[in-house]
């Protein structure tokens, strides 16, 4: 015999939203009163006493109980993930299942002491009622306009082209609005749902148990379209693009450049999403770039080094002059301001230029060259490695 699903709350005498204290105390002052020690040969108040039980198993556990609430019902055959999922689909606008017609005893709760379902009968149950919880049915496409996805790309540019900037392409795969149903999906009118005769629900057996479950063809709206042949129900195609776009002067490795609207063509009129294109960098075999500052490595004699000169040193902007003090010392850092590249994110600011002096010794191939090498030691006869052990 069919039976309604049971509100266990109503059993109790609780409100949906009582704590586990006043559930406890619920269950205990009615369990005085309708215990059978206490009412002994009264059929009634065994039966009451069988429901405030069952209704204390299920509330007092907060598994049980979450199961319960997202359901209407317990059962162990349900699982969590599934009933979780089936309480999503009802928040974002399913259609409520109908369990007009299903026999719950033994179910709710598990079976009863005593009581064994057949096999045939729990199989039928997790088999159903996995579909219906899982949200099974198949999706149904929202009719509102649905905006596109973005996209993200690598694009490398050579290391001018990111110093004084210009222009560059990449060839990138989007979808773009069908040209025949114009991103709607669908051509022609919607028509009555030949699986539901438009009532949007469809009834499906499980042995002695009957669901009235949404109809998983039309999604529980009673109405179809046609899909489109051309882009079979997207209301998108696939296209390869060629896309153009400008690199501003000062451009940074890692950069991320949006272009709006060449992402992915939206639906039912939706806006389409944006591309994004990250700048990957070219190298230099003279210059590194770090940030907005250029670092570059000069060699110069030890006359240069030891006496300080004026020495030539190249720059993103051609030929400069150094001034290399005397006594420089070789991996020695130098600054040239405003001799880097110029921001990106502050137009008319530029970074500065790091040169790294390399003191180069040459080789001596005259008698007279070492000669004066070894005049020029004993005139200046400093030992350089005396710091090496002041700390021992």
């Amino acid at each position: 015999m069919a039976t309604t699903t049971k509100d266990y709350y109503a059993t109790l005498g609780v409100k949906k939203t009582a704590s586990q204290e006043d559930i406890r105390k619920a269950f205990r002052k009615l369990a005085r009163k309708y215990h059978p020690d206490v009412n002994p040969g009264d059929k009634k108040a065994e039966e009451r006493f069988k429901e405030i039980s069952e209704a204390n198993d299920v509330l007092s556990d907060e598994k049980k109980r979450k199961i319960y609430d997202q359901v209407g019902f317990y059962s162990d055959q349900i699982d969590p993930g599934q009933a979780e999922a089936y309480a999503r689909r009802q928040r974002e606008g399913g259609v409520p299942v109908d369990f007009g017609g299903f026999d719950f005893s033994g179910f709710q709760g598990g079976a009863s002491p005593g009581q064994q379902q057949s096999g045939s009968s729990w199989s039928s149950f997790k088999d159903i009622f996995s579909g219906i919880f899982s949200g099974a049915q198949q999706p149904q496409r929202p009719h509102g306009p649905q905006a596109g996805s973005d996209l993200e790309y690598q694009a490398t540019v050579d290391f001018w082209s990111a110093i004084r900037g210009g222009q560059a392409r990449i060839q990138i795969h989007r979808q773009e609005t069908c040209p025949t149903c114009h991103g709607m999906a669908y051509t022609g009118g919607p028509m009555t749902c030949p699986e539901c005769n438009g009532s949007g629900q469809v009834t499906q057996m499980g042995g002695r148990m009957k669901f009235n479950i949404p109809c998983p063809n039309c999604g529980g709206t009673g109405r179809i379209s046609n899909e489109c042949a051309t882009c079979h129900g997207e209301g998108t195609v696939s296209r390869t693009e060629t896309v153009e776009f400008r690199i501003k002067p000062g451009t940074r490795d890692g950069q991320r450049i949006r272009l709006q609207g060449k992402g992915n063509a939206g639906i039912n009129g939706g806006q389409p999403g944006d591309l994004y294109v990250i700048v990957r960098t070219g190298t230099h075999p003279v210059f590194t770039r770090v940030g907005d500052d250029i670092q570059v490595k000069v060699p110069v004699t030890i006359a240069e080094a030891t006496l300080g000169a004026k020495v030539d040193v190249p720059t993103i902007d051609g030929r400069a002059q150094l001034k290399i003090p005397p006594g420089t010392q070789s991996a020695q850092k130098l600054r040239m301001r405003e001799r880097g590249v110029e921001s990106a994110a502050r137009p008319g600011q530029r970074g500065d230029q790091i040169v790294t002096v390399e003191v180069v010794i040459p080789t001596l191939n005259d008698e007279r060259s070492r000669e004066i090498m070894r005049e020029l030691a004993k005139l200046n006869n400093q030992d350089p490695r005396v710091g090496l052990f002041e700390p021992l």
